[in-house]
């Protein structure tokens, strides 16, 4: 088990549990994302946590496949789709370089909050790229930490300071410092052309992206 996997595992209870920060960011990337989805999509959500997002996308769609690196939060999804009587989601324990992802192809992936916590970003991308159809979609939103001009409050340096240290003893994940243009630049370099862009909160900026494969 990586520490990845590890950390993401000893919070999967209490992730499910936490309520959405900021409900009209949330709400409004919802339904941006539906726009673009439709009732014969095959759809991967990467990164999907316990699948809060996913199911309620999921009817919007003909198969949804939740992934994400932590077995128990991929559990607590499962039990989440049972429970709401959702059927045509997936639920599978995998990161973006997990073999069982590779040489699937998907009219759209899903990228939400996961961007910035990938070591590997160009790399994974790269993969990303590949497991989107000729002309799909791809849609993420990323927290831009390192966004220009954006008024540092107090608590946004304290975590930023904070992160190394809880990195060291296990009680942070890796977290990327990005500025909106280096993550549209990695989007573009993967071989995807932007085609909507928007701030969902505005501070700090949640970076909402919708590209095509070309």
């Amino acid at each position: 088990m990586t520490q990845a996997t590890a950390f993401w595992d000893g919070i999967a209870e209490r992730y499910a549990k936490s309520p959405i920060k900021d409900v009209e960011a949330y709400e409004y990337s919802l339904e941006r994302t539906r726009s673009y989805l439709s009732a014969e999509d095959n759809v991967l959500e990467l990164g999907a946590g316990t699948g809060s997002t996913a199911l309620l996308l999921a009817p919007s769609v003909a198969r949804y496949v939740a992934s994400d690196l932590s077995p128990k939060m991929t559990e607590i999804g499962r039990t989440k789709a049972t429970d709401q009587g959702v059927t045509n989601v997936e639920f599978i324990a995998a990161d973006v370089s997990d073999p069982q992802l590779a040489g699937a192809s998907y009219d759209t992936v899903l990228a939400l909050n996961l961007l910035h916590l990938l070591p590997n970003l160009t790399q994974d991308l790269k993969r990303i790229h590949q497991m989107v159809k000729p002309g799909g979609l791809f849609i993420s939103k990323s927290v831009c930490l390192n966004a220009k001009g954006l008024p540092l409050r107090l608590r946004l340096r304290i975590m930023k300071l904070a992160i190394p240290l809880m990195q060291m003893i296990g009680k942070a994940p890796f977290v990327r410092s990005l500025t909106i243009e280096e993550l549209e630049r990695e989007v573009s370099a993967a071989g995807f052309e932007i085609i909507e862009t928007g701030n969902y909160p505005a501070a700090p900026p949640s970076r909402y992206l919708v590209a095509r494969r070309v």
